[in-house]
């Protein structure tokens, strides 16, 4: 068994985007587990470990704000990327305001969590990577506020503040909350990197936290 670890993040707003959306942007109720495990790996992250979420605690009411955004409503053609690879040269921009659309988002605002989480070690592990050296480097980054990239709360533009809880007895009260949530998004299943698989499981938030089962259990639908 790995050691568990808890991380508080808050932010102004969040988007933990609904894939059943096509155009609008809309968030779950609460953080998605792969949100959360975004956050770790933000601090910590090595081929030789893979950060498994246990529970998610809500520790601010859900709140909701609609907002209207300008979004690119276009990628660069691969065909263009090829073509300049080949040649050396070639146009990969896009001009912004011939390709500007506006889009609504619901999203969270003044959110804040409570992550549990564990490392596992990997099929990737090499001779001198342990368990141990692991969970030295991420307690020790975590409480210097260290990271590889700033943590983020389901879009990059909704920066994450974030620290290490240590003692959670003495840590904030979750909010008195049940309820279902519904098929949630558990993560994105990368073994065959052909054919990406959307994970999904049955949420629910019970007194405020809610219960992440291991990725390999029979709860977790692929």
């Amino acid at each position: 068994m790995y050691p568990s670890y808890c991380l508080e993040v808050n932010g102004d707003y969040a988007c933990f985007t609904r894939p059943e959306m096509k155009v609008e942007r809309v968030s779950y109720d609460i953080m998605t587990p792969s949100a959360a495990r975004a956050v770790f790996e933000c601090i910590l992250w090595k081929p030789a470990i893979r950060w498994v979420i246990e529970k998610i605690e809500v520790l601010r009411p859900i709140r909701w704000i609609s907002v209207r955004r300008n979004e690119i409503g276009c990628v660069i053609p691969n065909r263009n990327i090829e073509t300049a690879i080949r040649a050396g040269r070639g146009r990969l921009g896009i001009f912004i305001e011939d390709e500007r659309q506006q889009r609504a988002g619901l999203f969270l605002r003044d959110v804040a969590y409570r992550i549990h989480a564990h490392f596992e070690m990997t099929d990737k592990k090499g001779e001198s990577d342990h368990p141990m050296k692991f969970s030295e480097m991420f307690v020790r980054r975590a409480k210097n506020g260290q990271c590889i990239n700033q943590p983020y709360l389901g879009c990059r533009e909704f920066a994450a503040d974030f620290h290490l809880i240590e003692d959670t007895a003495k840590a904030e009260t979750v909010i008195d909350e049940t309820r279902p949530l519904g098929w949630m998004l558990y993560d994105i299943d990368f073994s065959n990197l052909d054919v990406p698989k959307p994970m999904f499981f049955n949420a629910k938030l019970i007194k405020g936290a809610l219960s992440v089962p291991h990725p390999e259990s029979q709860e977790v639908k692929r």
